[in-house]
Parts: C-alpha cells; structure tokens; sequence
C-alpha cells in the first residue's frame, strides 16, 4: 500500500496537519521537537495498530484534548482517554474504509519498517524490547500470528491471576488445566512463527557472508522458551510460589551473535561487541526485516528512517541511499544534508 495523505488531530504536537507524501522519498526537516518523529509514529500507527514508544493510548494524544485521530488513505485509528463528554469510551478504535474493525484485522495492511538511533537497544536493551521487535514484525505479515499472540497474552494474565488466588488459598490447581492448554496451543504457534523469522534472518545474513571491512559473519541465536505439559509440570511449585508462570513465548529472548574471521569464538554483541559494529549489525538486521516483509506479503513496506544517517558511517549510508530507491520511504532529519536532499522527491520543512 502507498501511503499519499496524512491527516493528525490532536495527535501528539500537532492539532489539526495534514501531509502529502511522494511514491518514492519524503523528507522531513526541522529542529528537534518540531515533531518529525510524531509523524512516523502516526504512520506507525496505521501500519501496526500500536505506537513504538508510547506505553499508554494516552500520551499520544494532545495536552488537555480527550480525542485524537489519524487518518492515512483508507486507514484510521482513533485515540481517547477512556472518557469522552463524560462517557466512557474505548481507548483505541480501528477503520478501514470507514468500517469499525478488530486490531486483528486492521494492522498489517499498511506495512512498514521502522528504522531509528534507539534500535540499538535491540542489542543492549531488556529482552521485551526484543521479543516487542518480534511481535511488530510478524504482526504485520501474519494473520495467525496476531490471532494466537493475542490470546497467549490475554491467557498469560488470567493465569498468573489463578496462581495468585491458589496461592493465597483461594482457588484450586486443577482450574490451571483450561488456562495451561490454551496457553500451551497458543504459545507453540508463536514459538513457531519466531523461529521462522529467527531462521530467515539467518539465511539472509549468511548469504552476505560477512561485512568485509570488519570481517564478521552475523547470525541470531533464538533462546526460545518452549512451553508443553511437561515443563509446566516441572515449574509448578515454582510458579505458584512466585505466583507467574515461568515458562512460554513471553520469557523468549534473542541474541544477535557474531563470528570473527580472525577469531572462531562466537562473540555476543551485547557484551563483545564495539558501537560500530552495534550500528551495523542493527543495519542488516533492518535490512532482512524489509527483505522478509516483501517475500512475505508481496508488498513494499514503507521505510521510516528517523535521524539515522548521523549514526551511520559514509558506506554504510551509502547502503541504506542504495535501498531506499525501491520502496516508499519517509526520512527525517534535523539539518539539510546535501547527500540525503538529492535523493528526495519532496522536502517537508517543519518550524
């Protein structure tokens, strides 16, 4: 899908805007808190039904407004705060063409690849913010995917829930069997899924072999945490002394690994790893991620690439200048940069 409008209403900083953009790139300059990466994120938004840095509906809603509303094409999401003129409401609703739907049905048919300075943290950050980078990508691309992580992650809560109350002698063990296989039928989908994006991203990275100017060859490595009757059976009494469950997709974690051509030992980045060799690994993983979109959907996503080219060095800018040809891609950055400005077909200036 070719995303040509943008409509924001007391959507962040912005109270009522509208932006066109091009088929091929759109650039957006200005100063920091002009709200450049306020746009990407309503774009977001559209593609996936969730924000990549908001944890409350909430906070992406205008100071003092009750109400926001992004519209894209055919696609809207609707903000509130849980109240509007004094009734409550929902705090997020989805259209296509006019028609109340599910997030289910509604994120995926615009699709996008987010790329931005914070990425970094896929490395060095927690791992949810992982399994998050995950849970974006196959929600997009798979129907199945958003249908069973959706019910893993509401079962996931009535299940610690039940363990709390069996713990505090207010509910049985047995009442876990209903809670245990839907969660055991749900999350081996899930695990499934992952370990076919994980094994993607690996087939995409060997066939560039290695980055020949820091000698590497960068590959995942999937710590799944796979949950059957048995390893329930084996964390029990653990569980219901923590009152969590301990095992199942959303204790998964991934490590992105490499392999020096100077030193067999595989190294993890996270600890071994230099900040440009971070950067670039962070690049190519991006890069599979828009490779596993197109094959997956037969669509090009559009590319948001949010202030990078001052975190990459001259080739590896030169890389991402290469891709950005072949889809939509929206850029924002906070000067003119002669290099970027030349590849553009419409330069948005913001106050």
């Amino acid at each position: 899908m070719f995303l040509k409008i943008l409509n924001l209403q007391n959507f962040r900083s912005f109270r009522k805007e509208k932006f066109d953009f091009v088929k091929r790139i759109t650039l957006i300059i200005g100063p920091n808190a002009a709200g450049k990466t306020n746009i990407l994120e309503a774009i977001y938004l559209l593609a996936t039904g969730k924000s990549f840095r908001a944890s409350k509906e909430e906070e992406m809603i205008s100071y003092g407004k009750e109400i926001a509303r992004v519209r894209g094409d055919s696609l809207e999401v609707t903000l509130t705060t849980g109240e509007v003129q004094g009734k409550r409401t929902a705090r997020k609703l989805y259209k296509i063409n006019g028609v109340g739907k599910r997030w289910r049905d509604f994120a995926g048919q615009l699709k996008c690849v987010l790329f931005r300075p914070e990425d970094i943290d896929l490395i060095l950050g927690s791992p949810s913010i992982r399994r998050n980078y995950l849970d974006f990508i196959l929600e997009q691309v798979d129907w199945q995917y958003r249908v069973c992580n959706l019910a893993y992650q509401k079962g996931l809560r009535q299940r610690n829930k039940l363990l709390d109350r069996i713990r505090e002698g207010e509910a049985r063990s047995s009442q876990l069997l209903f809670w245990n296989q839907l969660l055991i039928k749900n999350g081996q989908i899930v695990t499934r899924k992952r370990e076919e994006l994980i094994e993607f991203f690996n087939q995409y990275l060997v066939k560039e072999k290695y980055d020949k100017k820091m000698q590497l060859h960068l590959f995942v490595n999937y710590d799944r945490s796979t949950i059957t009757e048995k390893r329930l059976e084996k964390y029990s009494q653990a569980e219901l002394a923590l009152g969590t469950t301990l095992v199942g997709p959303h204790r998964d974690d991934i490590k992105l690994m490499a392999n020096s051509l100077k030193l067999i030992a595989k190294r993890d980045l996270a600890l071994y790893g230099s900040r440009g060799e971070q950067r670039m690994t962070i690049l190519k993983i991006k890069l599979a991620e828009l490779e596993f979109i197109k094959q997956r959907t037969n669509q090009e996503p559009v590319l948001l690439l949010d202030d990078i080219f001052s975190e990459l060095d001259k080739k590896h800018r030169k890389l991402v200048l290469e891709i950005i040809n072949s889809c939509q891609t929206v850029i924002t950055s906070t000067e003119v940069n002669q290099e970027i400005e030349k590849f553009a077909s419409k330069t948005l200036r913001l106050a």
